[in-house]
């Protein structure tokens, strides 16, 4: 498993810079459904199954690997929830969240 990280190659920029990292993590499949759900509170494996619709189980526990040992969430009694860190990631997608508001209405 090739987890992106800062300092290392990624999926298309060989520069280590960590916004391209961060960019490669979040671009994978499912990851920022897992981070959106959450944001409310912990989940279980079963929980965050049935919230991502057609997420296999495999694809989940990937995710959830290269989430927890990227510091973006951890593992608790019961499931799993954001890290400080996560929390803070979680507040960015906020401004992201308007701003694809506003670039949607470019299509209407």
């Amino acid at each position: 498993m090739n987890i992106p990280t800062p300092g290392k190659s990624v999926r298309g920029s060989k520069s280590g810079k960590p916004i391209m990292a961060l960019f490669d993590l979040l671009g994978r499949s499912w990851t920022m459904s897992i981070i959106w759900h959450l944001n409310d509170s912990p989940k279980s494996f079963s929980d965050l199954e049935k919230l991502c619709d057609d997420i296999s189980p495999t694809t989940l526990n990937t995710r959830l690997k290269e989430l927890q040992k990227t510091f973006i969430i951890e593992k608790i009694v019961g499931g799993y929830q954001l890290t400080e860190i996560g929390e803070e990631l979680f507040l960015l997608f906020e401004p992201l969240r308007n701003w694809s508001r506003e670039w949607s209405k470019k299509f209407n």
